[in-house]
């Protein structure tokens, strides 16, 4: 008898009331589990995320709650093998589970090095301080804190641990919480891995929670501070955002649908070249992992007219080599549906697609198996349909088949395929096989409205590119009408979209201590003893070093221009300065900054251990001969850093503002330096 799936919920497992669904292993057919989540209640769920998990994660800096994120990706890796065993339970090869298990755990080490670009604090600081009067006493700036609900990810059954790092590693780092739904079906794999985060304690209590079973009610209690994301089919998205709950609540609702995603092949890629090898390759690849339920799976293949029985041809002979059965066995390349569910689907779907298109190979009637049995397992093999008359026959710009389906159709111009990409309403990805760069320009340009992602494949990135079915961590993931318009991942875009935006107002002094960024203007604090004497720790915000002053003359100008090799005319040559904004020689910018360290730095050794690099670094006015500089140098912002081993150096990141000025008082250079400064405590 099959056991029942536990659900992680308010801090414990907890069994579902009521039988409960049978899930099933799509090879074998053979019961693997059930699940169900009656009985329990979201309310409490939710009110526990946001009451227990979320207050928890906001204690935390983006630097904690990064290295968070790594700790549990190192813990996870080295436990994939039973994830990769039971994964061949849902009909993936090893290659398809490699994509599911080592591609979500990577998604944790990819949102763990995103850490750095954000403040060791718990809340970010957005853009440039915004000058909001004449006299510069008050002044604007953007923070963001996190929402203080719950992340609620609805997630697809193609990808069971993918689908869920991926969105989770996003709003941990933001510092909110997840309650997961992961698809029923293949839920068993889920769980499986939850169990093992659990099981570690490197989350804090709340900040995840499973349910395995239908969650059907759970948007009844969501809240305006909560964020809802939802992955799988269009017509499933419209109606849970459109909920009532939703739409009253202003809920953030991101949506990522599957969409009838387009790969085309450009007029030069003939066959003989490179590109139209690497174009067949794609295609079949995308057809086949997966089954070809991916999201991102290519469903149109477009190509210019006169290579269609080319393409046809080449493809036909790739996917014969497709070698389908029994997920374990090493010489199988595509395993099975998800289920005898998902097989049914797509037989109808590619029923309807037949009405409009040829089918020109595939035929599931003779499907030859290695050590697997049809009628028990969801198998299919690949289908290869043509239109010819894409601009009439629509139905392959409006159904999609989830699986192993894809359609060959035919192009005239470069305006008729940008045009066929458009039919389908809004995709995910597509991709142009192309070693024309102007007609990848052309193409891209004319594209990217209706497309969240766009590959262009040539030669000269094929080795290393990650492919058309690979959304990445650091790229948006999601796309226009039909894909939902929404956007996962996206590198610090995606971590934005759990923080609300606030603007605030006040003197730089106040919004200086609010940010805890030194803004411009604001109070300085003499700093005694000099800031490079001082260790990380004993840095504040706002602490300024005033230096001695320099009277510049036409000696440093000449010989720096002699150091530097820079001779620009209006540093060497006064006669050539007619009709220029200078009235005489003008000192180098360079030389002003170069200057101003001389001025600024401490020589003798200290915490200071190097200066690596310069910020938003400005000129504001010249400096000629006979003008007198000084700098005020201000500790404008702390970032710590982790050691990355035992023996490495305690240490943090400062950035100084060097504020340049002259005898007057104006300032005529500002600049952000960068600095590595030790710690006092060695830890």
């Amino acid at each position: 008898m099959a056991q029942k799936l536990k659900n992680y919920v308010n801090g414990k497992w907890t069994e579902g009331q009521g039988d409960g669904k049978p899930l099933y292993n799509a090879v074998t057919g053979e019961t693997i589990a059930l699940a169900t989540a009656d009985g329990l209640s979201f309310e409490e769920i939710l009110h526990y995320g946001r009451t227990v998990g979320g207050p928890a994660l906001r204690k935390m800096t983006f630097q904690e709650r990064g290295r968070m994120l790594k700790a549990l990706a190192l813990f996870l890796i080295e436990r994939k093998k039973k994830y990769y065993e039971l994964s061949y339970a849902t009909g993936a090869t090893k290659v398809d589970s490699w994509i599911d298990i080592e591609g979500g755990i990577g998604n944790l080490f990819a949102y763990a090095s995103l850490r750095k670009q954000f403040p060791n604090q718990s809340y970010y600081v957005d853009g440039d301080t915004a000058p909001l009067s004449r006299g510069g006493t008050f002044v604007g700036h953007h923070i963001m804190v996190p929402k203080e609900g719950v992340a609620i990810h609805i997630n697809a059954y193609n990808f069971p641990i993918w689908g869920m790092l991926e969105k989770i590693a996003v709003n941990l780092l933001a510092g909110v919480p997840a309650v997961v739904k992961p698809a029923t079906i293949t839920s068993f794999l889920t769980q499986l891995m939850v169990e093992d985060i659990v099981a570690s304690n490197i989350l804090p209590d709340g900040a995840l929670q499973l349910v395995c079973g239908s969650a059907n009610g759970i948007l009844d209690h969501v809240i305006s501070q909560d964020v809802v994301t939802f992955t799988g089919s269009a017509s499933t998205g419209r109606m849970l955002k459109g909920h009532a709950r939703i739409l009253d609540e202003s809920v953030p609702f991101n949506m990522e649908a599957d969409s009838l995603n387009a790969a085309v092949l450009g007029e030069d890629a003939t066959p003989g070249t490179e590109e139209f090898d690497l174009f067949i390759k794609e295609v079949r690849k995308e057809m086949t992992v997966k089954c070809g339920q991916k999201c991102t799976a290519i469903r149109r293949i477009i190509v210019p007219e006169n290579l269609v029985e080319d393409v046809q041809i080449a493809l036909g002979k790739a996917l014969a080599k497709t070698t389908i059965g029994d997920p374990q066995n090493e010489n199988v390349r595509m395993g099975a549906l998800a289920g005898k569910e998902q097989l049914k689907e797509v037989q109808e779907k590619l029923a309807q697609l037949k009405t409009a298109s040829e089918v020109v190979y595939g035929d599931s009637a003779q499907l030859e198996l290695i050590e697997a049995d049809a009628t028990r397992g969801a198998f299919m093999a690949p289908v290869l349909l043509r239109n010819d008359r894409p601009f009439e026959q629509m139905a392959s710009h409006e159904i999609e088949a989830f699986g192993p389906v894809s359609t060959i159709m035919p192009y005239k111009s470069l305006d008729e395929a940008i045009q066929l990409t458009k039919l389908g309403k809004g995709s995910l990805v597509c991709s142009l096989t192309t070693y024309n760069d102007k007609l990848a320009r052309e193409f891209t340009i004319g594209a990217a409205s209706h497309h969240g992602r766009i590959l262009i494949l040539n030669r000269d990135c094929a080795k290393e590119s990650t492919g058309h079915g690979s959304p990445m961590p650091l790229l948006v993931h999601g796309g226009p009408g039909r894909a939902g318009g929404g956007e996962e991942m996206g590198g610090k875009r995606g971590v934005l979209h759990y923080l609300q935006r606030t603007a605030i107002q006040g003197s730089p002094t106040t919004l200086s201590e609010i940010t805890q960024v030194y803004q411009y203007g604001g109070k300085q604090t003499e700093s005694e003893p000099h800031v490079f004497r001082k260790h990380f720790e004993e840095l504040n915000v706002g602490d300024t070093v005033t230096t001695a002053k320099h009277t510049v003359t036409e000696a440093d100008i000449a010989n720096f221009a002699n150091v530097s090799g820079d001779n620009f005319y209006a540093h060497v040559d006064a006669t050539s300065l007619e009709g220029t904004i200078f009235e005489g020689r003008v000192a180098h910018g360079y030389f002003v900054l170069s200057k101003a360290a001389g001025l600024f730095v401490e020589a003798k050794k200290g915490p200071v251990l190097l200066n690596y690099g310069i910020d938003e670094c400005r000129f504001t006015k010249p400096v000629y001969p006979g003008m007198t500089i000084g700098v005020r140098l201000t500790v404008k912002e702390k970032v710590d850093q982790e050691k990355r081993s035992e023996d490495d150096i305690a240490k943090g990141i400062v950035r100084f503002l060097v504020d340049v000025y002259d005898e007057t008082g104006e300032t005529v250079a500002l600049a952000t330096i960068l600095t590595m400064v030790k710690k006092l405590k060695d830890e």
